[in-house]
């Protein structure tokens, strides 16, 4: 058995619920925030068996994707300010920061 913990963009949540229900997979979600862009993200607990990995990271992988976004840089705080970009920039956000674990059980009451 194996533990999948998916960290994921909160505009792919629904699609990749949806993704993982249609082939009959069970899934925990969890809100939580990123520390970069202090952003949504929904992270994934999925239970499943080892030769089961493989599928469910390819639906991870077909359904959460990297995308470009316009942030603004928040000013440092007791930093130093000769490093600081006072304008929007481009950073890429997305996809899927996936862990899997090996795990002894899984139960479902």
């Amino acid at each position: 058995m194996k533990l999948i913990i998916a960290v994921i963009q909160d505009q792919d949540s629904n699609r990749l619920s949806n993704a993982l229900m249609k082939q009959n997979y069970r899934a925990t979600k969890l809100a939580s925030t990123g520390g970069f862009l202090r952003s949504g993200n929904t992270t994934f607990l999925i239970g499943v068996d080892d030769q089961d990995v493989s599928k469910v990271l390819d639906i991870i992988r077909d359904n959460c994707r990297a995308r470009e976004q316009m942030v603004t840089p928040v000013s440092p705080l007791g930093g130093n300010a000769d490093t600081y970009i006072p304008y929007p920039i481009k950073v890429e956000v997305g996809g899927a920061t996936v862990f899997v674990l090996p795990i002894e059980a899984y139960y479902h009451f």
